[in-house]
């Protein structure tokens, strides 16, 4: 038993994880015990960020005296500028073709100009390496909520070291699927009106890893972005109405995840400084009156170019 629970504690994912910790530039020694924690304990730790955990409130003064050791460790405070906990652990807006050629990627990438891409101070490289290795798993966000959406297994752990450390430690919550599969979870959650976000946190070796699909109920990062806390980066569009086909019906208003849509005077009118671009509400208009148009000033799409 001791063998057992040893070999799952320093498997071979594990130490494949830490051996890419010790070469992530400017990765220390606690992000890598931080992201070991993350990656081992999800719904541990993403139900205590929720406050959805019992042991969240004993624990909250805990985790922000950490917060802030780690900060001073790490010398967090570039001039001028205050690292905020949307800089280590954010998510990309992707609209349903952009996260379909993710998860079909055959090669590693590495893509130019993060920063465009994610606007944030910390975590923001994109890195794929053996991007057809896919892991999908049960939500942390869904399961730490007493009455969560379905179904569960909708998160998709995307390249190494990450999805077999996930399919090492969550032998009951994750299994190994392939890239056909992955884009039909994609394509039925979107069906489901979710929105599908790439996810990057500073611990995960400052680099992306997974690609939720959130509903606007259970999400944590999105419930956080409501609130002031800006988690999610704009996919780099914003939806536009054709005034000439809407009719006003409603249907979109009713579909969109950040409450960006409203009727007016008999037309659909759109927040663009909430419309993230995720292009859920074009997929439901019966009009085919509504359709993702770049806003540069919203940042560069996380693409990966077909072909």
């Amino acid at each position: 038993m001791a063998n057992g629970i040893l070999a799952r504690l320093v498997g071979p994912a594990t130490r494949a994880f830490f051996r890419e910790a010790r070469r992530a530039p400017g990765m220390t020694l606690f992000q890598a015990i931080h992201g070991y924690v993350y990656g081992r304990w999800p719904y541990l730790y993403i139900g205590i960020g929720t406050g959805e955990h019992p042991l969240a409130r004993r624990l909250a003064p805990l985790v922000s005296r950490l917060a802030r050791l780690r900060g001073r460790l790490r010398g967090e405070r570039p001039p001028g500028q205050r690292i905020t906990f949307a800089d280590t652990y954010h998510g990309k807006v992707m609209p349903l073709e952009a996260a379909t050629r993710l998860v079909r990627v055959q090669q590693d990438i590495r893509l130019p100009q993060p920063e465009q891409v994610i606007p944030y101070a910390l975590a923001r490289d994109i890195v794929l390496q053996d991007p057809d290795h896919l892991v999908v798993m049960d939500c942390p966000c869904r399961a730490s909520r007493e009455h969560p959406c379905l179904p569960m297994d909708v998160c998709l752990i995307v390249g190494e070291p990450f999805a077999s450390f996930v399919a090492e430690h969550h032998t009951g919550h994750a299994r190994w699927i392939t890239p056909q599969e992955a884009v039909e979870i994609l394509q039925a959650e979107d069906a489901r009106g979710h929105a599908h976000h790439a996810f990057f946190k500073d611990a995960m070796l400052g680099r992306f890893y997974a690609i939720c699909n959130c509903c606007s109920c259970c999400c944590g990062a999105m419930h956080a972005h409501g609130h002031g806390t800006p988690m999610l980066a704009s996919s780099g569009y914003v939806c536009r109405v054709d005034a000439w086909e809407c009719v006003g019906c409603g249907a979109c208003v009713a579909a969109c995840p950040f409450g960006a849509l409203e009727v007016v005077d008999g037309l659909a009118r759109i927040d663009e400084a909430a419309c993230m671009g995720c292009g859920v509400c074009a997929g439901r208009c019966p009009q085919e009156a509504l359709a993702l148009e770049r806003a540069p000033e919203r940042g560069m799409p996380l693409e990966i170019p077909s072909g």
